[in-house]
């Protein structure tokens, strides 16, 4: 990992993703209590997880997510993504007005794009090449 991708995350970690993760995190217990939205537990943990760490790592779509995904990203969508998209775009459009948070800006709006349609998604390294990783 690079000096400046470490810097970044420290970076990030301070001001932003703490509250980033702590929220993706409560909506992922909360999700687990539910028992039926366990699935869109996994998901929130996911994108905490990404949240906490992003710089040097990806989101890729899982080879081997199916029609349920597709479903579950549609009823995701609906009734959280929108307003958890919307909400990290505002951000990010706040963050972008300095020079420096630029790339912090770029971050949260990929984490905006990833809550739109979390299911079937996969956090990878950077360097990873398509086919490389396995799906976890």
């Amino acid at each position: 990992m690079s000096v400046l991708r470490f810097l970044g995350n420290i970076l990030w970690l301070v001001l932003v993703g703490w509250a980033s993760a702590l929220s993706f995190a409560v909506a992922g217990v909360i999700m687990y209590i539910l028992i039926v939205t366990i699935p869109f537990g996994v998901a929130s943990f996911r994108i905490a997880n990404y949240s906490l760490w992003p710089f040097g790592r990806k989101v890729v779509d899982r080879p081997d997510a199916g029609a349920a995904s597709v479903v579950g990203n549609v009823l995701w969508f609906i009734f959280a993504g929108v307003w958890i998209a919307i909400s990290h775009f505002m951000a990010a459009i706040g963050l972008a007005i300095t020079i420096i948070g630029i790339p912090f800006a770029i971050k949260t709006a990929q984490i905006g794009m990833l809550s739109l349609f979390p299911l079937g998604k996969q956090i990878v390294p950077v360097e990873a090449r398509p086919g490389w990783y396995a799906p976890a």
